[in-house]
């Protein structure tokens, strides 16, 4: 492990930070899960809370094509947008869904993953909904990256695969090496390949384009790695759910690891911010602030 410290903010009277990326506005906003509302964070202005339906389950959050911040709603089959002024508006997606991973496509759309009814989604900007059914039952598709290969790239926790869609709905798959892996956390790198994490395995993954898979194995195979992000300089950051870290895997796969100071801050989302600093949604209720060194 590392001794590059790690910064923890703690977020008063909210509950389960989840997801997190930096809006347009170049502010942090963050779903929380626990308290059906997203959140606004800025590091001179604190926090400012958005309040969804009740039971609404806010998950992941990304920046839309249209300045506008884009949510999966888990507990009403939802999709929530949110301005940067506060206007919200909401597109209900067939029941059953369960929307859990959503990123703006290659096309200008929104792209979700289903995790409950084995499709993975398209929305558009104003509001229409095409989904396409997956060749696996049971599979979960949890979350989804747009590639560089305009296509949209996703996970299947339960298949233990990695998923590709083109603009036409074509599916191809691609199964894991490793056995019971558990695929989650997925994102384009600046290498053009697709990383990804094994929450089961312990392991970060690379697949390229071609559909080559690497796997690389965690020094704390328990650690459960949840999400992944692209590091700017090459290689990727992840959360370490269960072993309490943020953790670096380089592009040649060399893993370095920075400890929460907080134990059992269970951390889940990150992003990288414009000045290359690593923030993390901690569900015992805190971001972390990472500075690489």
């Amino acid at each position: 492990m590392t001794n590059t410290p790690i910064r923890e903010i703690s977020l008063p009277g909210v509950v389960g930070p989840y997801g997190i990326t930096v809006g347009p506005d170049a502010a942090l906003w963050l779903t929380l899960v626990g308290s059906d509302a997203v959140g606004r964070f800025t590091t001179d202005g604190g926090l400012r809370t958005y309040p969804v339906d009740v039971g609404a389950r806010p998950l992941v959050i990304t920046a839309g094509p249209d300045a506008a911040l884009w949510f999966t709603r888990s507990g009403d089959h939802r999709i929530g947008r949110l301005t940067v002024d506060g206007e919200q508006t909401s597109y209900p997606l067939p029941a059953g869904t369960a929307p859990g991973g959503i990123a703006a496509g290659p096309d200008g759309a929104l792209w979700y993953a289903g995790m409950a009814s084995d499709v993975v989604g398209r929305l558009t900007t104003d509001g229409q909904v095409t989904e396409f059914a997956l060749p696996v039952t049971g599979g979960m598709p949890s979350m989804v990256a747009a590639g560089g290969d305009d296509a949209v790239w996703f996970t299947l926790n339960q298949a233990h695969a990695i998923g590709r869609i083109d603009p036409a709905g074509e599916v191809t798959l691609h199964a894991l090496p490793t056995a019971q892996a558990a695929p989650v956390g997925i994102t384009p790198g600046v290498d053009g390949a697709l990383w990804f994490v094994e929450i089961a395995a312990g392991q970060v993954g690379r697949i390229s384009p071609d559909g080559r898979i690497d796997e690389y194995p965690l020094p704390d195979r328990a650690a459960r790695p949840h999400a992944i992000v692209a590091d700017p300089a090459g290689g990727c950051w992840f959360t370490e759910w269960a072993g309490n870290r943020i953790g670096h895997v380089r592009p040649d796969g060399t893993i370095d690891g920075y400890d929460l100071p907080t134990p059992g801050s269970e951390p889940h989302g990150l992003t990288v911010a414009g000045d290359r600093t690593v923030w993390a949604a901690l569900e015992s209720g805190a971001l972390a602030h990472l500075t690489p060194g």
